[in-house]
């Protein structure tokens, strides 16, 4: 009795594709398993669904052999469609997610979504129609059901043709950054129902796709035939003592020659004065941004740039609706004392000006003009006519680099706080030998021809003094270049200095 109860069970749950079926589960688990990392929690439900399906049927198997032959035989054919189902998932995670991604095609979800949906459907009513049920009398009295159910579902049934047509006409893909209403974020995924889009705040709004198909939405960055990148403003004002001319020569120069991480070089960013209005005119930096991601950061940078080229050019920002406190005369008189200090305190560590006196060096202080540049700023370009300026580095960090006829780039020196860089151009008018890129923040000050040039015509033996320390800076330049060696270098200054003395002499008509 034992083993013809046994036997029964055996062979209503063991048919001869029980074990071919088992491996190809397995066989897909474990691919999927190893190829996607980020899916295994749902392989592994899939997996567990499978399984007991298996068990539902060996449990069937015992129903039949209890002779409950109706029974068991429904049981059995809703597991064996419970385990098409999940070998039918599991097949839809590998084309989807494995082979069609290594032949570098990104199909959409909802794709993936329908085709498992239709396998679904497809599988149930092949088995039905083993278990003898006639499909075409099924079709025929599901109209009105379907009519129901098509009615009540309607929303549903939106999104889901919403969705097919976003994918169908191109309106938008995954990895566009879109806006609607107050919403911008980047879409992650188009599923049956919904379309993911992540915001910078680390959010993730769930839209439904009817709405995207009901409502205007903006896609950022995308135009036809262009690579992606969005434009942005930086507004300003400046008083209209200073002439459009001015502002948009000191900003565009600043920023073109800069090197800034995501904005684009084509088109190049530009500077428009676009409106005059309450008794200051107000203008915009308008740039492309490469990364939608970092939309706050660039503009913080582009401000700074924009910032730090107007202090240069010496113009001052509109100041509008702002309240200042005035400090007492005696306050300002102390802070002017104490930036005096600073700056002779500077100069005396450069080693230029050695020689000067303390009277020439204080007079030498208050010619000195504040002069910051943003990190990426390239403030002087090798090769380039002298503007005859000497800069003092109070703090940040300055790459000196050579650029060969290659165009590569070879670095020669690190600027820190302290060190000088210019002097030929003040002193001689030469063109610029090397070129210099704030690799920083940096904050100079900057010496003009025309300020030194009053307390050189005052004692003139300043030019012989400073004459040695230019050949030999000029020196070392040289020795960098080519690998001097020291005979080298010291035969190089004695050679040079009756010339660069003679330059120096003519250059300031002494």
């Amino acid at each position: 009795m034992t083993v013809s109860f046994w036997e029964s069970t055996v062979q209503f749950f063991w048919r001869e594709e029980s074990l071919p079926v088992l491996i190809i589960a397995l066989f897909l688990a474990f691919l999927l398993f190893h190829f996607i990392k980020e899916e295994r929690r749902s392989v592994i439900n899939t997996l567990n669904f499978f399984l007991v399906c298996l068990v539902g049927q060996f449990a069937s198997g015992l129903i039949h052999a209890l002779e409950f032959s109706t029974v068991a035989g429904v049981l059995h054919e809703a597991f064996i469609i419970g385990a098409g189902i999940a070998l039918i998932r599991l097949s839809g995670l590998l084309i989807f997610r494995v082979a069609l991604l290594r032949a570098r095609m990104t199909p959409p979800r909802i794709a993936e979504d329908i085709f498992v949906i239709i396998a679904y459907i497809g599988w149930g009513m092949v088995r039905l129609r083993y278990a003898g049920l006639d499909l075409g009398s099924i079709v025929a009295t599901s109209a009105m059901i379907t009519a129901v159910v098509a009615f009540a579902m309607q929303d549903t049934l939106g999104n889901i043709l919403g969705g097919l047509a976003l994918q169908l006409d191109n309106s938008i893909q995954i990895g566009d950054w879109i806006k609607a209403d107050d919403i911008t974020g980047r879409v992650v995924d188009i599923r049956w129902r919904s379309t993911l889009v992540e915001t910078r705040n680390w959010e993730t709004v769930v839209f439904p796709n009817s709405q995207l198909m009901k409502n205007k939405f903006l896609v950022l960055g995308r135009r036809s035939d262009q690579p992606v990148q969005w434009r942005r403003w930086i507004w300003f004002g400046v008083g209209l003592g200073t002439t459009p001319t001015k502002v948009v020569r000191a900003v565009e120069e600043a920023i073109l020659q800069a090197e800034i991480n995501n904005v684009a070089k084509s088109p190049a960013p530009n500077c428009v004065l676009m409106e005059i209005d309450k008794g200051y005119a107000r203008y915009a930096l308008r740039y492309w941004l490469t990364d939608l991601a970092a939309d706050d950061a660039t503009d913080g940078v582009m401000r700074w740039h924009v910032y730090t080229a107007l202090e240069r050019a010496g113009v001052k920002l509109a100041e509008q609706n702002v309240q200042y406190i005035r400090e007492k005369e005696k306050h300002d008189e102390a802070a002017q004392q104490s930036e005096l200090s600073r700056r002779v305190k500077t100069l005396k560590h450069v080693e230029l000006f050695e020689q000067m006196t303390d009277d020439e060096l204080h007079k030498l202080a208050a010619r000195l003009r504040y002069t910051p540049f943003a990190k990426g700023n390239v403030i002087t370009k090798q090769g380039a006519p002298a503007q005859h300026w000497l800069f003092i580095i109070i703090n940040g960090e300055a790459e000196v680099y050579l650029e060969t006829p290659s165009g590569e780039k070879r670095t020669l020196n690190v600027l820190t706080k302290g060190d000088f860089f210019g002097e030929m151009s003040l002193m001689t008018g030469a063109p610029r030998a090397a070129s210099v890129i704030a690799r920083t923040d940096v904050e100079c000050y900057r010496l003009d021809k025309e300020d030194f040039e009053e307390i050189m015509l005052e004692r003139p033996s300043i030019a012989d003094e400073i004459s040695h320390n230019l050949v030999e800076r000029r020196a070392q330049l040289d020795s960098a270049m080519r690998n001097m060696g020291e005979q080298s270098l010291h035969n190089e200054v004695h050679q040079q200095h009756n010339e660069v003395l003679a330059t120096i002499k003519r250059f300031f008509g002494l």
